[in-house]
């Protein structure tokens, strides 16, 4: 069996040119709108996941309010911070803590 290629020569007509732009710019037309179709859908799903996490948290914020604005402290509690002292009680440090100046 032979194997032809057939090559041609002849320049595509003036009406195939056309036809092809005009495919091109549908396409584009269609990927647009569909790439809008599709940033609309999310924007909505997120909205509404939105809405339900606010929905849900809700009684979790007044509650937070309300611990926040009585003031309820738990006394002696460290939340963040060092200390570094000389002299713990009249106890040296560099004694080792065993009272011994």
């Amino acid at each position: 069996m032979e194997n032809r290629i057939y090559i041609t020569t002849k320049s595509p007509s003036l009406l195939s040119k056309v036809a092809k732009i005009v495919a091109t710019i549908a396409l584009i037309g269609f990927a647009l709108m569909f790439s809008v179709l599709l940033f609309v859908v999310i924007l909505t799903v997120g909205a509404i996941v939105w809405g339900y996490l606010w929905w849900r948290t809700r009684e979790l914020r007044r509650k937070m309010r309300e611990y926040q604005s009585s003031g309820a402290a738990v006394e002696g509690e460290v939340i963040e911070g060092e200390v570094i002292r000389s002299e713990v009680n009249g106890i040296s440090e560099k004694s080792g803590g065993d009272g011994i100046k």
